[in-house]
C-alpha cells in the first residue's frame, strides 16, 4: 500500500515506522528539525519491542509534492486534527481513505466535514510513545495495538487491507473492531482518566491510581465519560468503567499521558479535545460532568499562555 503518515511524532513515527519496516510504501509528513533529521540520517525507534532504523525513510513537508495515496493515517495531536485536514486535501484521491490515530472522540467527525465521510473510517491505538530528538522515537511502554473499522461497522476491502499491511509489521498487534465508537470510546474512557488526572496532579499513574483520594477522582472521571458516552448513543458495554479501571492499573508506574507532558512543559495540549470535550458533550446531552469541568477550568489558564492568548 501507499500510505502517508500525517504526523511522525511517537504514534505517527511508531506505526509508520514499523510499517516501513515491514516494506509498505511509507511517506512521513513532518516539520523542521524533525523533517531534516529524517531527510539526512533517517528515522530511528528505540523500541522495548526492538530497536530498528529506516535508513532511507521517505519525508516531506508538502502533502501537494506527494500526491494521492491509498491512506492516510492522521497522527498529529487532536487540537491539529482540522488544520492537517485541509493541508492533506492533494493526497487524497477518489479512493483515499483516512485513519486517525489521535486521542479523543472528535477526529472523524472533523475529518468527515472537511474530505467528506466516504473518505474517513474509524481508528484508534494503543502505545506509550514520543519523540524524543529529531528523527527519533521512543517506545517506552505498553505493547503497540492499532483498531480500525468503518463507521457503520459494516466489512471492507479497505480495512482488511490495512490491517494486513499492519499484520506485516513486527511490533503491532491490528483489528478490526466489531463496533469503531465504542472501541474509541472505551479507549477515551483511560485515556481521558489518565490524562486529566495526571494533569492537575503532575504525579505519574503508578501515585493518582494508588493514593485513596485520586483513584477516587479518576473512578468519577470515568464514571462521567460513560454516561457521557452513553447519552451520546455509544453502546458501550456495562463493564466499560471497570475495564477501563484495569487498563489504568495494568499501565507501567511512571506512566504519563502526552496531554499532562505538555501541560508540564507548557506546550498546548490536548485539553479541549478530552476533559473539555467531556464538558461540551455532557452539556449537549445533559449529563452533568462536575469533576471534568473542575479539571478543565483549572488546567484552561495554561492552556491558553500556551497557545499564546493575549492576558494569559
Amino acid at each position: 500500500m501507499r500510505i502517508a503518515i500525517y504526523g511522525a511524532g511517537g504514534v505517527g513515527g511508531y506505526f509508520g515506522g514499523r510499517l516501513a519496516e515491514a516494506g509498505e510504501d511509507v511517506t512521513f509528513i513532518a516539520r523542521g528539525d524533525h523533517l531534516n533529521a529524517i531527510k539526512h540520517k533517517g528515522l530511528h525507534v528505540h523500541s522495548i519491542a526492538g530497536d530498528f532504523t529506516i535508513p532511507s525513510a521517505k519525508v516531506s513537508n508538502d502533502p501537494a509534492s506527494v500526491g494521492p495515496v491509498d491512506c492516510v493515517i492522521v497522527a498529529v495531536k487532536a487540537w491539529q486534527v482540522m488544520d492537517a485536514a485541509e493541508e492533506m486535501r492533494p493526497m487524497i484521491g477518489h479512493d483515499t481513505f483516512v485513519v486517525p490515530l489521535e486521542n479523543g472522540v472528535e477526529a472523524v467527525d472533523q475529518l468527515a466535514d472537511v474530505l467528506g465521510q466516504e473518505h474517513v473510517i474509524g481508528g484508534l491505538c494503543g502505545i506509550l510513545a514520543w519523540r524524543e530528538g529529531p528523527g527519533v522515537i521512543r517506545h517506552a511502554g505498553l505493547d503497540p495495538f492499532v483498531r480500525i473499522g468503518e463507521l457503520d461497522n459494516r466489512t471492507s476491502e479497505r480495512t482488511q487491507r490495512l490491517k494486513d499491511a499492519f499484520a506485516r509489521a513486527t511490533g503491532v498487534q491490528a483489528d478490526i473492531a466489531d463496533d469503531i465508537q465504542v472501541a474509541i470510546w472505551s479507549k477515551f474512557l483511560f485515556i481521558c482518566a489518565m490524562s486529566g488526572i495526571g494533569s492537575i496532579t503532575r504525579a505519574p499513574i503508578g501515585i493518582t491510581r494508588t493514593l485513596p483520594e485520586t483513584r477516587h477522582t479518576i473512578e468519577q472521571i470515568l464514571v462521567e465519560i460513560y454516561r457521557v458516552g452513553l447519552a451520546k448513543g455509544v453502546a458501550l458495554p456495562n463493564d466499560a468503567v471497570a475495564r477501563a479501571s484495569k487498563f489504568i492499573d495494568a499501565m507501567p508506574e511512571k506512566s504519563t499521558a502526552s496531554m499532562q507532558r505538555d501541560i508540564l512543559e507548557g506546550r498546548p495540549s490536548e485539553l479541549e479535545s478530552q476533559n473539555g470535550a467531556v464538558v461540551r458533550l455532557g452539556i449537549e446531552y445533559g449529563v452533568a460532568t462536575p469533576v471534568n469541568a473542575v479539571i478543565h477550568a483549572a488546567l484552561l489558564p495554561q492552556e491558553l499562555r500556551a497557545r499564546g492568548v493575549e492576558d494569559f
